[in-house]
């Protein structure tokens, strides 16, 4: 397939796209920027031999020789944004959180077939290292059953981060840390698990003066039959992320870095002697895949090229919104939310409404 064509929107986590679009030249050229800060954008785009820079999303949607929109923007733009990139005949990538409501995602997946293209929603955490070698064991059978498992994500914001005028605003972040924060760590751990069956969540507002919480404490029944626990807060001054699964065979525990948990190195204890040399000698023969942004770009153009899968598709994003949805169901009701949730929900449309 040929290089594909891509223009950035936004240029805040954006720049971190333009560096993985930058080391797949043979799949990707980025060809237009686009922010509000078109000075900033300017900027960017001289350092980077970017053709084309403009400031609204209308006007880089009639460019000719676009073939990719890559959405770097606040979550309440998402959802609006995404038709529109969708409706002109080009394929969408978007950043997490994708949209804030089942509804909304539902409708995305009916422009996806009527327009006929992709939407790659960014969950590039599920692709680290350390998640491709617990893949590989459980796939080998050495896990066997799930007991617990426990994800903690603590990291510090302060008011210099709210100082974003869309930060912290239900109307336009769509929700606090359960939501932009915590969501790649748990949707890691639905792709390592499958989905989930029952949820209970509490939240607090305790570190920011903001409309959103920004601390959570989630407890999980896992449709395997397994619990989980899910801990997140914006308050914690040594910044750390911690997956860590304990199955009937081995624990995996992941690195503590704060944004790069799911890369190497994971440590992998089995339960004998036994096991842990069947375990070192799997991992020994195992292959890893391209990781991160990296490695998501990389099969998104695979999967394009080749009329596959998406290596993260609408169906991944819905899971984890749906999590995301029970969570906030649950606070607002006090009690426990079974899944699958339905559209009779009355958190189907939105938790902000």
């Amino acid at each position: 397939m040929a290089v594909l064509k891509v223009a950035i929107v936004g240029c805040g986590i954006g720049q971190s796209h333009l560096t993985a679009y930058k080391a797949l030249p043979e799949h990707f050229e980025v060809r237009a920027l686009c922010d509000l800060d078109k000075t900033k954008a300017g900027t960017i785009a001289l350092e980077n031999k970017i053709p084309h820079v403009l400031n609204d999303l209308s006007e880089l949607c009639g460019l000719g020789d676009i073939d990719v929109i890559d959405l770097c923007t606040p979550p309440g733009l998402h959802f609006r944004q995404c038709l529109e990139v969708l409706a002109a005949g080009k394929h969408a990538i978007c950043e997490k959180p994708l949209v804030g409501s089942l509804r909304e995602i539902d409708e995305l997946s009916a422009a996806e077939k009527r327009f006929g293209k992709c939407l790659m929603p960014i969950m590039q955490n599920r692709l680290g290292r350390g998640f491709q070698k617990l893949k590989f064991l459980i796939g080998e059978g050495l896990a066997g059953k799930t007991f617990l498992s426990t994800v903690e994500t603590c990291w510090i914001r302060g008011a210099d981060y709210f100082a974003a005028p869309w930060r912290g605003k239900w109307a336009t972040e769509l929700g606090g840390c359960l939501l932009g924060h915590g969501i790649h760590a748990h949707d890691a751990l639905l792709h390592v698990l499958g989905p989930a069956k029952s949820v209970f969540a509490r939240t607090a507002t305790r570190v920011n003066p903001i409309e959103t919480e920004d601390c959570a404490s989630v407890s999980m029944e896992m449709a395997d039959g397994s619990l989980a626990s899910l801990s997140v807060t914006l308050g914690s001054c040594e910044e750390i992320t911690r997956h860590r699964y304990c199955f009937e065979n081995l624990v995996a525990e992941s690195n503590h870095k704060p944004y790069a948990s799911g890369t190497d190195p994971w440590k992998f204890v089995g339960r004998t002697p036994e096991l842990q040399k069947k375990i070192d000698a799997a991992l020994a023969s195992f292959q890893p895949q391209p990781d991160g942004f990296v490695g998501q770009f990389k099969m998104f153009h695979e999967a394009l090229a080749k009329g596959a899968a998406l290596p993260v598709n609408l169906a991944d994003a819905r899971r984890a919104l749906e999590l995301v949805t029970a969570q906030y169901y649950s606070v607002r009701i006090k009690g426990p939310v079974e899944l699958p949730l339905s559209v009779s929900n009355p958190f189907y449309s939105g938790w902000t409404r």
